[in-house]
């Protein structure tokens, strides 16, 4: 009888083993309700905002609830000392999208950041009071409640007082992380705060934060008003002059936040709806998608698929560089950048057994006309949908507690190019687009996104991540459309990252076998694998009209609903 060699052997279970379907690991699905959902970062974020829901509210109702609960609870990213991008879809298919992105100080300059040779400085974008810009995320919810909200907006915030008065249980990851920025907090804070109320924290030790509780009423009692102007503006410009901060009373009564018109696009028969400059992330994603429309997708992570992926990368995260920035100081070419015959174009040298060097591509011409980031989705009992994702960019921000106030600053000044062609804290690099200058939105990767299929809702998602966030989401889209995953299984499936420079692919553990391996390094990719990559909170329609959550398990992210 033939007999094959046991090396033979051990090599054909390995191949059989390497080319089963990956998909089936991730079809089993998340949690499933009949006619509303909430993803968010933190589970009594999570319940806050079902609460809202259930008694009726809009999905901009519960975000907004969500999005003050988490600026108690979410100390490291949920903020009212920051900004974001929302994108709204009504249930009659009205689109919105709302840009409360944080801006620069009127008396920021281009070169704040540099030494008197022109070099960057290290850190002072990153840290402490100079790094902050001008927080939008309180004007945000007062635009979007002001527009499409239906509950009193004091009962929408009441949740965040009473978990700030009162205090909440710490979560491991939370007392963890606390644990690791209490010495930057305590060095750039100039007065204590309840995050430095202990020493040391561990899991399950309450933390409360009376002073939070306070201007959390300010804002509740007087609306928009009670944080830009009246007494919690002057402890937040008593803070800038303790610290050596830009932030003026002028700053924080010019603030607005600003409706744009949503980026639109479509995906093999879907529609994908995102936000504009200054968030690169709504067209840098469709740009991403269009470059991989005509692959045909072979199996979740295959050498073929990563390749064509990481491609299609390189190109999109070089013209982010050279195009995109806030809108009102630059010419974005928007029209260009969505044109699917552009990226098509893009990629006509792509070469299929090959990696294209980073340093052999530029920016292409298209036609003119933090990781520390948190995102949530909503969709109501009426099919309304939110997508939200907030930022302070870095961990805890510029460790920044405002005296008095109970709040984290932002530290998105690192967002700007500090100096063209260096590379920020997440090694993106700017041009020109996204230098500073007084009163500029900072850039953004965040890409909160809501997919529809025909007339229908199909899915909402987005993620922090800082400049993975966009690699996050488009992955996350592909594993439902091409893969066949769950909501659940989307988002849980490891990931990969390439963003054009540093010329490598970063990854998640489990992101392939030893074998793909192999078969990109002969394509001449370069590997680094890393911690965990975003944080997906995500809503899929199924089929039968019913809601899917996906909860992202690297973080303490929970979906709830009815």
């Amino acid at each position: 009888m033939f007999r094959l060699p046991v090396a033979l052997l051990l090599i054909s279970a390995l191949i059989l083993l390497h080319c089963r379907p990956a998909s089936a690991e991730y079809q089993a699905p998340g949690l499933i309700t009949d006619q509303a959902m909430v993803v968010s970062a933190h589970p009594l974020a999570t319940e806050a905002g079902v609460a809202v829901l259930r008694e009726g509210g809009h999905a901009v109702d519960a975000a907004v609830t969500v999005q003050f609960a988490l600026a108690v609870v979410l100390p490291w990213a949920g903020n009212i000392g920051g900004g974001g991008f929302m994108v709204v879809r009504e249930a009659d298919g009205d689109i919105y999208s709302l840009d409360f992105r944080e801006k620069a100080p009127l008396a920021a300059t281009r070169d704040m950041y540099l030494d008197s040779l022109g070099e960057v400085v290290p850190a002072r974008s990153w840290r402490g009071h100079l790094a902050a810009g001008v927080p939008g995320s309180v004007a945000g919810m007062f635009a979007a409640h002001d527009s499409l909200g239906r509950l009193p907006m004091a009962r929408l915030i009441q949740p965040a007082i009473d978990l700030a008065e009162g205090g909440f249980p710490l979560t491991r990851l939370e007392a963890e992380s606390l644990n690791g920025r209490l010495e930057a907090i305590r060095t750039y804070s100039t007065q204590p705060s309840g995050y430095t109320a202990q020493q040391t924290w561990a899991e399950g030790d309450i933390l409360r934060l009376p002073a939070l509780a306070a201007t959390l009423r300010r804002i509740r009692d007087a609306g928009a008003a009670g944080f830009y102007a009246g007494e919690t503006a002057d402890l937040i410009v008593a803070e800038m002059a303790r610290g050596g901060g830009l932030i003026s009373h002028q700053d924080l009564l010019d603030y607005e936040a600003v409706w744009r018109t949503p980026v639109e696009g479509s995906y093999r028969g879907y529609k994908v709806i995102g936000m504009p400059p200054p968030s690169s992330g709504g067209i840098a994603l469709l740009q991403l998608l269009q470059s991989v429309e005509d692959h045909g997708f072979s199996r979740w992570h295959s050498p073929a698929d990563v390749h064509r992926m990481v491609e299609a990368e390189r190109r999109v995260y070089a013209d982010r560089a050279q195009h995109l920035g806030d809108p009102d100081y630059w010419p974005v070419p928007r029209p260009g950048l969505l044109d699917p015959a552009y990226n098509r174009a893009r990629m006509a040298d792509f070469d299929p057994r090959r990696a294209t060097p980073s340093d052999s591509i530029a920016a292409g011409n298209p036609a003119a006309e933090s990781e520390q980031t948190t995102h949530f989705s909503v969709v109501d009992a009426e099919g309304n949908a939110v997508s939200l994702t907030t930022t302070l960019n870095g961990g805890y921000g510029s460790c920044v507690v405002v005296g008095g106030a109970g709040f984290f600053l932002n530290n998105e000044m690192d967002d700007f190019s500090a100096k063209p062609g260096v590379p920020n804290a997440y090694g993106l690099v700017g041009a020109e687009a996204n230098a500073v200058a007084p009163g500029k939105r900072m850039l953004s990767s965040m890409t909160p996104t809501i997919v529809t299929r025909g007339d229908s809702l199909f899915m909402v998602v987005g993620t922090p991540g800082g400049s993975t966030i966009i690699t996050s989401v488009f992955q996350t889209i592909l594993n439902v459309v091409e893969y066949d995953f769950s909501m659940q299984g989307a988002v849980s499936a490891p990931r990969f990252h390439h963003q054009w420079r540093p010329d490598l692919i970063q990854y998640e553990s489990g992101s392939w076998s030893e074998l793909d391996s192999s078969a990109l390094a002969r394509r001449g990719h370069a590997f680094r694998s890393r911690s965990s990559i975003g944080r997906v909170d995500a809503i899929l329609v199924r089929p039968d009209g019913r809601l899917e959550g996906g909860a992202d398990p690297r973080g303490d992210d929970t979906a709830g609903g009815f």
